[in-house]
């Protein structure tokens, strides 16, 4: 059977060592007061919940997944994820980083980025059921009235109740303006909402005592598109004036999806027969409010690849060093053994390295963008806070499509290290897999991500918000370009950049002459998009390692091992990237649809 160790260690390099994050957060007032032991002492906790309370259910929940009782549209979830739900409320850490205004702990949201990377490491199909009610709150905060603040704020920080978002339905995915769901104004300025909503992760289940949809749908002197959607909040029960449950709301769940993957989490069709709800924002707004929303969404689902990325890559490698197979072709390493363990076979360590380069780089982009966040949210400097909302709206899609297609990859290598036995059930391995899979698609498949990056984010501000990431990438550059030693870390970095900022000139040319060229090579732009950013919090994870390598700690030897496998083997990748984004449109439309 599969195991867990929270990676602790790792996170402490990342957030102490490289980033300094409570150096950074002095700079927040509201943060000022966080020291390295606090965040510390949290995470040592919030490790020993995924890992004892969460991962024993992980494999169980799999197997079991959810049930519909189609006549009361009830949904049962596996067993023994209602109590872990219930333990999570009685710890607080649904608060976690939620502000003290609603009853919250107010720690730094980069806090919650790595508890929540463990609890996806230890049970993702669990950690989506609360995971939504973060987003909810904060377009709730951002957006709502003071009266919905008042009734929804403390119960979702409590945990006492869930969020959700329920935006796509049957006829539409990504293309939200041709939604259908209707919204009948009422006299007591409440309305009727009536449609059908799919996809709806934790849409309806037992954990809670209370569900907060966020509902998109349309008034009825709405403009066509995307410009006439509405957002409104519309509780799974209505809630008294007293704060009290009232009567059952007419939002249901008519159906279950059988999935691939995930099947510890309810993903519900939801049907709305007149169900009672009030407006979000403003009228036609509902789209933009519910960007606060999405973008989290985004930001938690790249989190779920790093997860299962880290998990996945823990049991591979401790799989390797047990399972004896052949002889490596250098000679017998263990003499006393019919065979050698698989660990020494090249190729094993280029699928463990693979993972592990991609989870350990993948945890220093995730921090980092958490650490944005904060100083987003939170700096005194208002310029400072701009620059943080810049930084963060870039790297949004990169976190997004990058972390999940390397999740994708590395759950599949770590699979692959077991052989036949990676394949069956008993160890693990392919419900990682099985699970990765839909983060690649879910909250904008990754194309659509791509198409944000290159389309919106580079080319449509005239590549300012990439401008501003090149400078920290040259600043560092130039820091440390005379240091011999990081010179196998540096000049690759510099290279890539120099290459980026080239090719994003030749498709903005590209682009004024026909904008089909951005689809045509937004998906190989984000890798080499992901590669840069990669490279450089590499770089400037070896920079810490090179100066405490001879500290006796083997723990700096193995992030320099892994740094230069990165470099040797995983960053070449982006060569072919650039051709490729540089071959343009033609060969995708020289053939006649009729012929596909």
């Amino acid at each position: 059977m599969p195991q867990y160790t929270p990676p602790l260690r790792d996170m402490h390099f990342v957030l102490h060592e490289v980033l300094d994050v409570t150096a950074e957060l002095k700079r927040c007032q509201r943060h000022a007061e966080v020291d390295a032991d606090t965040i510390n002492a949290v995470l040592e906790e919030g490790g020993k919940f995924a890992a004892e309370v969460l991962f024993p259910l992980n494999h169980s929940g799999d197997r079991e997944g959810c049930v519909l009782d189609k006549g009361t549209h009830a949904v049962r979830t596996p067993a023994g994820f209602k109590e872990a739900y219930a333990k999570y409320v009685e710890g607080g850490w649904p608060a976690l980083s939620v502000d003290a205004e609603f009853g919250g702990q107010g720690l730094p949201i980069v806090v919650n980025q790595c508890f929540y990377e463990m609890m996806n490491s230890a049970n993702q199909a669990w950690t989506m059921y609360p995971g939504l009610s973060h987003g909810a709150l904060e377009c709730l905060h951002a957006h709502g009235t003071e009266e919905q603040q008042k009734t929804f704020l403390p119960k979702l920080t409590s945990g006492v109740w869930t969020g959700t978002m329920c935006l796509t339905e049957p006829h539409c995915g990504t293309d939200l303006g041709l939604l259908r769901t209707k919204a009948e104004p009422q006299p007591d300025g409440s309305y009727k909402i009536t449609g059908e909503k799919i996809f709806i992760s934790a849409g309806e289940h037992d954990m809670a005592e209370n569900i907060v949809h966020l509902v998109l749908a349309r008034l009825p002197d709405a403009p066509q598109g995307s410009k006439g959607i509405s957002l409104f909040v519309v509780p799974k029960f209505k809630v008294n004036s007293d704060a009290t449950l009232g009567e059952r709301n007419a939002i249901f769940c008519t159906g279950l999806e059988h999935k691939m993957g995930i099947h510890g989490n309810a993903t519900c069709q939801l049907t709305l027969e007149g169900a009672s709800g009030t407006l979000v924002g403003e009228p036609n707004k509902g789209l933009p409010a519910m960007f606060v929303m999405m973008n989290a969404a985004r930001l938690g689902v790249g989190n779920q690849s790093l997860g299962l990325t880290e998990v996945a890559y823990q049991n591979a490698a401790a799989y390797a060093k047990e399972r004896l197979q052949m002889r490596a072709l250098s000679g017998p390493k263990a003499k006393d053994k019919p065979a050698d363990p698989i660990i020494v076979h090249p190729d094993v360590r280029k699928m463990l390295l693979t993972a592990r380069a991609y989870a350990e780089g993948g945890r220093a982009l995730a921090i980092y963008c958490a650490l944005l966040i904060d100083q987003m949210l939170a700096a005194d400097d208002e310029d400072e806070r701009k620059e943080a909302a810049e930084l963060t709206a870039l790297l949004t899609p990169i976190v997004k499509a990058f972390l999940t297609d390397n999740g994708w990859i590395a759950t599949s290598h770590c699979m692959q290290v077991y052989g036949g036995h990676g394949y069956i059930a008993a160890t693990g391995a392919e419900q990682y897999v099985r699970d990765a899979r839909i983060n690649m698609i879910y909250e904008g498949t990754n194309t659509v991500q791509s198409l944000d990056l290159l389309g919106r984010k580079v080319l449509g501000d005239s590549g300012a918000r990439l401008k501003k990431f090149g400078k920290l990438v040259q600043a560092f550059i130039e820091e440390e370009g005379t240091d011999e030693a990081m010179q196998e870390f540096v000049n690759p970095l510099a290279d890539l950049g120099d290459k980026v900022t080239k090719l994003t000139t030749e498709l903005a040319m590209k682009a004024m002459g026909n904008a089909d060229e951005v689809g045509a090579a937004a998906v190989d732009y984000l890798r080499v998009a992901g590669h840069l950013v990669f490279a450089y919090f590499w770089a400037r994870m070896a920079k810490v390692a090179l100066a405490r390598q001879d500290s006796g700690d083997p723990f700096y030897a193995a992030k320099l091992a892994t740094a230069r496998f990165y470099f040797a083997k995983l960053l070449p990748e982006t060569a072919g990237l650039i051709r490729s984004a540089r071959a343009g449109l033609a060969p995708l439309m020289a053939m006649d649809e009729a012929m596909f």
